[in-house]
């Protein structure tokens, strides 16, 4: 396969957005862009008729902690591969990107070649990573976040929805007008949550969810 022929690109920022536009239209003539400038955006094109070969997704996005739009794009859509692409290049954030279930990660500072090098790659079913990448050494909390990553990924969509609204410190009440459920719904997915992370109350729960930010990974000795 030579190459995606629409690709959903998720970021916010328009220089970068209009960028690599071009360089895919250089690369992938024939390729269709669509764009998303948040991960609800990003949702409402993902549900309607068009069908995507690959999504394009930067980490920093409004509305959004650390991993948790790849987590919830992820969770919600497993057969369309999601290639990071980030100006947050440590080795860490990649190889938590890759625990995540991404594709790849493209670096907002790669080149053209290396941008088609890594759509041809994960159109053709491999994994994509930086030019030099090396995994990270000596990371002690490594065994516990991998074992969170797959706590959180036994989450269903509406529990991860859940479990964002907590860190925002919203109340069930609160998260039920948001999501437009009852209140008792709200309480059921919260026990469910505490369950799977294997805690024991909503501040464990927030406490342990809060390893998947950026600042919690970069901060590690």
């Amino acid at each position: 396969m030579a190459g995606p022929s629409h690709i959903l690109i998720v970021d916010d920022h328009p220089l970068f957005l209009e960028a690599l536009q071009r360089a895919i239209s250089s690369i992938f003539p024939d390729a269709r862009t669509t764009e998303a400038v948040s991960i609800e955006a990003a949702k409402a094109e993902l549900q309607g008729r068009t069908i995507f070969d690959v999504v394009m997704l930067d980490l920093a996005l409004p509305g959004t902690r650390g991993f948790e739009g790849l987590l919830e794009l992820r969770t919600l859509y497993p057969k369309i591969p999601i290639v990071v692409v980030s100006a947050l290049e440590d080795p860490r954030i990649v190889q938590d990107v890759m625990r995540y279930g991404a594709a790849g990660f493209i670096s907002k500072s790669a080149a053209r070649d290396e941008i088609a090098t890594a759509l041809k790659d994960v159109m053709e079913g491999s994994i994509t990573l930086p030019k030099g990448y090396q995994p990270p050494m000596g990371n002690t909390s490594a065994g516990h976040q991998t074992g969170l990553v797959q706590r959180l990924q036994t989450l269903t969509p509406k529990q991860l929805s859940v479990l964002r609204m907590l860190r925002q410190g919203l109340l069930n009440k609160q998260i039920a007008h948001e999501l437009q459920i009852e209140e008792t719904t709200v309480k059921a997915h919260v026990s469910e949550i505490l369950r799977k992370l294997n805690v024991a109350s909503r501040t464990q729960a927030v406490i342990e969810a809060q390893r998947i930010d950026f600042e919690s990974i970069l901060g590690e000795p």
